[in-house]
């Protein structure tokens, strides 16, 4: 499925890894080993599955750029998270375009293995000691921080290169749960940055936005977060802000088709995008005033699973599949014919697979005085009009969770297939 790079990094850049002074950290850091996100498949979503991760070696986990996809794809779920759009300047085309992503490939490649950066971040200039790094991270390592990118719809109209552009980067069609502002929405360009160290993402968000120089201007950004490693007594599925566990029905890369249904096929009638994926991005307010007044058992049939255990309603444990056609003693179906669960069952939508990927978000109080917080949804695709469409336009249409959830910015991107070495994000489209 992929080269499996290994991008290890090298002892002896240690101007940002300074890691584990102990010898028993030292000796976890190395049991840790480096997980394979950049070539993704298998080996990344069994990361997730293994033991959870000391804290004193989640730092020393690095992540590959190169490979047959890009990283933050099939990587497990980071702590720390950014999104960003970027729009390119006025006057910018396919050549400053192409400058801009060789640039930032650069700089991913160099962040993901721990490295600090020197006056390649570009535009900005340096500021600090290190020469072009901000010193944000020094003495942190990777903490598996990915880079990726991706290119939206209006990009193709800036590069000149609109007969390259795929019929999966359509508009998504209008829902109703939509209150879309069209400021935080969309974009040229598109950057999802993880990590499981705070100070890192943000230590990479501030490289890309500096880098990004003259060519491109920031059209919106959303900070994220999950859990972090190792803060469980066992691997667990991430919870969302109502509690609940989120991303159950995830498909993995052991499964026969998970290729067909994640990634775009190299046999494409688009060859840049081969070994890529669509990526449509929505921020997803939680009104958690309402939802929170909502007894358990409430919660509970809106979701169609337990709160406790992310198990279905029908029984079982969270990997056990949904029983749909059972009925309780009072003849009604156990999983409501509205609950969230069923409505978004691959089953109930043609076999549509969604590997979602989401940080949640928490930005204060609106204006309203209401809690601004909620769902950064990410979710990644082989073909976006035959995943996320049909099974959003099901759940427009009676989802139980619909009054208590508000869509509130939207995104669709189409992600490249991962860089070879020598190469940059991009270019077999650019380069054209």
């Amino acid at each position: 499925m992929s080269d499996r790079a290994n991008d290890r990094v090298n002892d002896s850049d240690i101007s940002r890894r300074r890691l584990l002074s102990t010898a028993g950290a030292a000796g976890a850091a190395g049991a840790a080993g480096l997980a394979l996100g950049g070539a993704g498949g298998a080996a990344a979503y069994a990361a997730s599955a293994e033991d959870p991760t000391a804290l004193t070696t989640v730092g020393s986990t690095a992540i590959a750029f190169h490979g047959e996809h890009q990283a933050g794809i099939t990587t497990p779920l980071q702590a720390r998270g950014h999104l960003i759009a970027f729009d390119l300047a006025p006057g910018a085309g396919r050549k400053e375009a192409a400058a801009l992503m060789r640039r930032w490939s650069a700089l991913a490649s160099e962040l993901m293995a721990g490295r600090a950066v020197g006056n390649g971040e570009g535009g900005g200039g340096g500021n600090g000691e290190g020469g072009g790094d901000t010193g944000v991270a020094l003495d942190a390592g990777p903490s598996s921080l990915t880079v990726t990118f991706g290119f939206g719809r209006t990009f193709f109209d800036r590069t000149a290169l609109v007969a390259q552009r795929p019929p999966g980067l359509d508009p998504l069609p209008p829902f109703s749960s939509d209150h879309l502002d069209a400021k935080r929405s969309n974009g040229d360009l598109w950057v999802q940055i993880g990590a499981d160290d705070a100070l890192v993402a943000f230590h990479a968000l501030r490289a890309i936005q500096r880098a990004a120089g003259d060519a491109a201007r920031v059209r919106w950004q959303m900070n994220g977060f999950n859990r972090s490693p190792g803060a469980t007594g066992k691997p667990m599925t991430a919870r969302n802000l109502m509690g609940q566990i989120d991303g159950t029905r995830n498909p993995k890369p052991s499964e026969p088709d998970f290729d067909k249904r994640i990634f775009v096929p190299s046999a494409a009638e688009f060859p840049w995008l081969a070994g890529g994926s669509y990526a449509v991005v929505r921020r997803i307010r939680m009104l958690l005033d309402d939802w929170e007044k909502l007894p358990l058992k409430k919660q509970e049939r809106v979701i169609g699973r337990r709160k406790s255990d992310g198990a279905p309603l029908t029984g079982g444990s969270e990997t056990t599949e949904l029983a749909l056609d059972q009925t309780g003693p009072d003849g009604k179906l156990v999983v409501p014919d509205n609950a969230h669960a069923r409505i978004a069952a691959p089953e109930q939508n043609g076999g549509a697979a969604l590997l979602r990927r989401p940080f949640s978000f928490h930005d204060g109080i609106a204006a309203d005085g209401t809690l601004d917080a909620g769902l950064l949804f990410v979710c990644w695709q082989a073909d976006p009009l035959r995943g996320f469409v049909p099974v959003q336009r099901k759940l427009d249409r009676g989802d139980a969770l619909s009054p208590f959830i508000r869509h509130e910015a939207s995104g669709l991107y189409a992600a490249p297939g991962g860089p070879k070495e020598g190469e940059y994000v991009g270019q077999r489209l650019l380069e054209s």
